[in-house]
């Protein structure tokens, strides 16, 4: 059998249902699985034995250059070859449910007697209007998954990738999860920043809004208070500053290079702890199976899973999961001291 995912972003998102497919595997160990996602965020899949071959996609671009347009049709049009058995949009979006419907090719069927040859579509599998934001692209499936919206993020997407194969994930196997990120040749630079005699904590400074970012001050506390080795990675120019800034206060504070994802995943896999906002590199850290403390403001804590190792802060206000608030910077009020005895506990059971 071969089955396609599509998720194409973001990284969280894609982390998040990464997870699924090991159960797959463990069910039906023959099964192909090919994964089609934006190529920024395709180093994040590679070298995972789940997964067969990840297929990328460039509709980022799209929003400043629509010239693009036919070459992305074509490309993903071209997957279509592939003949899956099963295209599965774990992502919910028309964009995604689109690309989901041009790799599922319609297939001559042998005749039965008597009959003309039949025409039928590939199965294709997604969440049904009430259990997704964008309710049109339910439309284009025929497979439909409910789940409440508001349910746990990695459960959701837990069950639309094993519900459509008849394969049944529970809370326990999620929890008891073998690591699931691999990398292969990363850069050996970043071990240049490890400590022999300190701990190593990653701080997570950035994320695509500004209200889901703690305030870098009091990171420099937290660093201050733990008195271990800490490890800013940045994306942008602006973290970049950031970053910094936060070092000039603290020699605790190092500001590592600019890494690609392959490197990140093996920095992370070195953390004892990593302290972040809600965002895609924080949640690698529970996907590797390594301490990590999320910090919400605006967003639900019920993206993650909580566990002995992996912790959430959540700042005071209520966040509703249907209609975010961007202008809730309430983040800013959690107090520095809840973390760091989040962190003690964790850096010293």
């Amino acid at each position: 059998m071969k089955i396609a995912i599509v998720k194409l972003s973001a990284l969280g998102d894609i982390v998040h249902a990464m997870v699924a497919l090991q159960f797959i595997k463990a069910h039906s160990p023959a099964i192909q699985i090919d994964w089609i996602v934006e190529q920024r965020f395709a180093e994040v899949l590679k070298h995972n034995p789940d997964i067969d071959n990840v297929l990328t996609v460039n509709l980022k671009a799209l929003k400043t250059d629509k010239s693009g347009l036919l070459a992305q049709f074509k490309k993903i049009r071209s997957y279509a070859s592939n003949n899956y058995d099963l295209v599965i949009d774990a992502q919910g979006l028309i964009k995604s449910a689109v690309t989901a419907r041009l790799v599922s090719p319609w297939r001559v069927c042998m005749p039965q007697a008597g009959r003309e040859p039949a025409r039928r579509g590939t199965r294709i599998a997604g969440f049904d209007a009430d259990s997704i934001r964008e309710k049109a692209a339910s439309w284009f499936y025929n497979v439909k998954v409910v789940c409440a919206y508001d349910a746990n993020t990695i459960d959701r997407n837990a069950l639309v990738l094993s519900s459509p194969l008849g394969i049944d994930i529970g809370t326990e196997q999620i929890l008891n999860k073998k690591p699931f990120l691999f990398f292969n040749n990363e850069d050996p630079h970043i071990y240049d920043f490890l400590s022999k005699d300190r701990l190593h904590i990653v701080l997570v400074i950035g994320s695509t809004w500004d209200s889901r970012n703690y305030p870098a001050a009091k990171f420099v506390k937290i660093a201050e208070a733990l008195q271990q080795n800490c490890l800013v990675i940045w994306g942008g120019e602006q973290e970049k500053a950031t970053a910094d800034w936060m070092a000039a206060q603290s020699k605790l504070i190092k500001v590592m290079p600019k890494l690609d994802l392959n490197s990140l995943k093996a920095l992370i896999a070195k953390a004892d702890l990593v302290i972040g906002n809600d965002t895609g590199p924080t949640h690698m850290a529970w996907a590797l199976n390594r301490p990590s403390i999320t910090i919400f403001g605006p967003t639900p804590i019920s993206r993650v899973y909580q566990t002995d190792i992996n912790k959430v802060v959540k700042s005071a206000s209520i966040v509703n999961p249907y209609k975010l608030n961007k202008q809730d910077y309430s983040i800013r009020e959690i107090d520095e001291r809840e973390i760091i005895e989040r962190a003690k506990f964790l850096l010293f059971p």
